[in-house]
């Protein structure tokens, strides 16, 4: 399977566009949790990750695990990317430089498919979701700073249904309910494996 022949029927089910700036997020962490919507109108931080599916005989998609030690999202597993800077063009380009930064893997084998919708999360970030097909023969140089963990998972059990749950855990004395893959030792959750959920509605 190469990415040449994935990318097209991937295209028809993805946004053509990348979503314009300052995003404005159709989904959330908020689906699920309507009732904990912030009153007010709050200004949220621009950031790009990268959705790598590896175009191989059978597809996966590649995450990150995050170091234990970081202020925000220790330890959890996510998707490559990060926060917009001044001097990113586009998007895509926050997405691919974030992805470079924190795996190693050159933008050069990563192949654009499409969009998802802008996803709002409880800690103020206002996310665009690439997707892109990951050609194989891409080197992993993971930054020890930020990244503990490079791993696959197939695209056909984060596609299941049956594989997904729907959870729940007290944060900050309220009761939030999240969406959550567990694959081997991994536990995918929260943003990611809400935008996973995005990812799979849009290819059903």
């Amino acid at each position: 399977m190469s990415a040449t022949i994935a990318l097209e029927p991937l295209r028809n089910k993805l946004l053509a566009e990348a979503p314009a700036l300052p995003l404005r997020p159709t989904r959330g962490d908020y689906d699920l949790n309507p009732d904990q919507r912030p009153r007010e109108k709050r200004e949220l931080v621009p950031a790009a990750v990268l959705l790598p599916i590896v175009a191989r005989k059978e597809p996966s998609v590649l995450f990150t695990q995050r170091t234990p030690h970081l202020s925000r999202h220790a330890g959890q597993v996510s998707f490559p990317g990060g926060r917009v800077q001044d001097d990113d063009l586009s998007l895509v380009e926050t997405a691919l430089r974030e992805t470079r930064e924190e795996t190693g893997i050159d933008p050069r084998f990563v192949s654009v498919a499409g969009f998802l919708d802008p996803y709002e999360t409880g800690t103020g970030y206002a996310i665009a979701p690439v997707v892109g097909m990951l050609e194989e023969g891409f080197t992993l140089l993971p930054d020890p700073n930020e990244v503990s963990e490079i791993f696959e998972v197939p695209l056909a059990f984060l596609l299941n249904p049956q594989n997904r749950e729907r959870r729940a855990r007290e944060w900050q004395g309220r009761t939030r309910e999240f969406w959550a893959y567990q694959y081997g030792p991994h536990y995918i959750w929260g943003a990611t494996a809400a935008i996973l959920v995005n990812f799979s509605e849009r290819l059903a």
